[in-house]
C-alpha cells in the first residue's frame, strides 16, 4: 500500500484490525459471474484471472491478478452491482481481504487510506486500462501478444495457452500459429 501513498500508523493499525486470509484452490472462484461483490483482496501468493463468459460461452480474460496487486471486480464494488465478471485462481491462492464498506468508513476517518485508494484506481484502473484499452484495440495480434510477453515477463510462464489467447481476444490455434512465427 505504501508504493502508492504513506500512512500512518494509526490508519495502518485500524486497516489491519479488518483484515482476514483466504486461501484458494487452483480453479477455485473468487467472484461468481453476476454476484455482488462485497469484498477486495491483496494478493499475498497467485494468479487468479478475470473474465466474463459471454453469451455465446466464449470466455473473455481482461487482466490477470498477480501476486502484489489488489483484485475486486472494482466496477461492481463501487457500484453495489451484480459484477458482469468472474474471478477465478489459476494457481493456489492466498489472499488477504477486507469488506469494501468497512474500508469506505476507515477512508472517511484516515485521509492517507483514501489518497491510498485514489492513488491505486489512478494508475491500475484508469492509466492501465487506457494502455490496454489502445493495444487491444490498434494493434495486430502478433503485436498484441508481443507486447504481453514484453510487460508480462513472469506470467507467461504460469499462464496457459488458451489463457492467453482469452486475453489477447484470438483462439489459441492463432496464438499458437503467432509463436511459431516468433
Amino acid at each position: 500500500m505504501e508504493q502508492y501513498a504513506p500512512l500512518s500508523g494509526d490508519a495502518k493499525n485500524a486497516f489491519t484490525e479488518h483484515l482476514h486470509f483466504r486461501e484458494l484452490k487452483k480453479h477455485e472462484l473468487y467472484l461468481v459471474q453476476e454476484d455482488i461483490p462485497q469484498k477486495i483482496a491483496y494478493v499475498s501468493r497467485g494468479l487468479l484471472s478475470y473474465y466474463r463468459i459471454q453469451e455465446n460461452g466464449d470466455i473473455v480474460i481482461k487482466r490477470f491478478f498477480a501476486e502484489n496487486s489488489f483484485v475486486a471486480s472494482t466496477a461492481a464494488l463501487v457500484k453495489r452491482a451484480p459484477s458482469m465478471f468472474a474471478i477465478e485462481a489459476l494457481e493456489d491462492t492466498l489472499l488477504i481481504e477486507f469488506h469494501f464498506e468497512q474500508f469506505k468508513q476507515l477512508m472517511h476517518n484516515y485521509t492517507d487510506l483514501a489518497f491510498f485508494w485514489i492513488s491505486y484506481l489512478e494508475e491500475n484502473w484508469v492509466a492501465r486500462k487506457e494502455e490496454l484499452e489502445i493495444t487491444l484495440k490498434y494493434l495486430t495480434a502478433k503485436e498484441r501478444y508481443l507486447d504481453f510477453i514484453q510487460n508480462n515477463p513472469t506470467l507467461v510462464n504460469r499462464l496457459r495457452q488458451h489463457h492467453i489467447a482469452a486475453f489477447l481476444g484470438v483462439t489459441p490455434t492463432q496464438l499458437s500459429r503467432i509463436r511459431k512465427e516468433l
